[in-house]
């Protein structure tokens, strides 16, 4: 089962799309904590999902957890299931209302890095970290 979350192969291009998308989550789950009431917990209770207190601090701690295993390759497989996740919730709890209000090519503007990320997220789950990444030198030492 390690094995299969660790599994990844020799591209070395995949650090690219390591970089970008861990570093995005991990500057946004901090700037969930560091101000919590236009990113977090008011953020969140202004959309209406539920505890937004607690949800607020959930949400920014996976961020940052996830986004330092994907930029370090360590679990990256792993690591972007609950990333995958968050994006998909933002898009159903804000990104359907900019539809409905402002149309298709609005929502398209306004999602364009919420995209990003969810693609990012899910190249990483179906390719692994790449060649330079922890994922990698595990490989090789399981061998």
């Amino acid at each position: 089962m390690f094995q299969k979350i660790i599994q990844t192969d020799n591209s070395r291009t995949t650090i690219i799309i390591r970089l970008i998308v861990g570093a995005v989550f991990v500057s946004e789950g901090i700037q969930k904590l560091l101000f919590p009431a236009i990113r977090g917990a008011g953020r969140f209770e202004k959309i209406g999902l539920p505890s937004p207190e607690f949800l607020g601090s959930f949400v920014g701690a996976f961020e940052i957890i996830c986004g330092m295993l994907i930029l370090i390759g360590l679990l990256s497989r792993l690591a972007s299931i609950p990333l995958i996740i968050i994006m998909l919730v933002a898009f159903a709890t804000t990104k359907s209302e900019v539809y409905l209000e402002k149309g298709f090519w609005e929502l398209l503007h306004g999602s364009r890095t919420d995209w990003a990320m969810l693609l990012g997220s899910i190249f990483l789950l179906i390719k692994g970290s790449g060649f330079w990444s922890i994922d990698k030198r595990l490989m090789k030492r399981k061998k």
